[in-house]
């Protein structure tokens, strides 16, 4: 019995050339590992190879009648997938995992600028936000001007409006929650 790598030759063929595999299928029994073997030394990833690999033999089963030295045309195939592979690889660049997301080369890419319509929601808000105050009383628009916009903390907002320090802590703290209710009603917030 014949080995599964030797070549089975036809009787009319045997002057004909080089011998023939007699199916696909003992070529494949014969040249799977070798050309995997060859695929994996080119790209150097055992999935590639495989993929590669099951690439050639596909090809040359779309066309197995028309190869006349399939173990020549399967290597010269693989080597030429494999060299394709090689070449899509060096157009992309690997993304690098960094520790710091700052330092990632993605990073330095983005711009840092709010697109359009994020702007507008932004104004948007900014308008209703404002629309809000305006329904609060004046003591507490002060409080929060003097906290928000003067950046003060409750003791210098204390010191100027002769507020103790807890009264001005709890009339913020109103001030604001009116303001988130307006806003809910607005459905700005949920």
């Amino acid at each position: 019995m014949a080995k599964p790598d030797m070549a089975v030759v036809a009787p009319d063929e045997a002057s004909a050339g080089p011998p023939r595999f007699e199916s696909i299928e003992r070529l494949f029994v014969a040249l799977e590992s070798p050309l995997l073997n060859y695929a994996l030394r080119m790209v150097r990833d055992s999935a590639l190879a495989e993929d590669i690999v099951q690439d050639a033999f596909m090809k040359l089963h779309a066309q197995f009648g028309q190869v006349r030295e399939p173990r020549r045309w399967l290597y010269r195939t693989v080597h030429n997938l494999a060299l394709n592979q090689q070449r899509q690889s060096a157009k992309t660049a690997p993304l690098s995992l960094c520790a710091d997301p700052l330092e990632s080369p993605i990073h330095e890419s983005i711009d840092p600028r709010p697109l359009p319509d994020e702007n507008i929601a932004r104004w948007e808000g900014i308008g209703l936000v404002r629309l809000s105050l305006k329904a609060l009383d004046d003591r507490s628009r002060q409080l929060i001007h003097l906290k928000f916009n003067e950046d003060l903390s409750y003791k210098e907002i204390s010191d100027r409006t002769g507020l103790k320090i807890g009264h001005v802590g709890y009339l913020l703290h109103h001030a604001l929650k009116s303001i988130a209710a307006e806003l809910a009603k607005m459905g700005v917030v949920p």
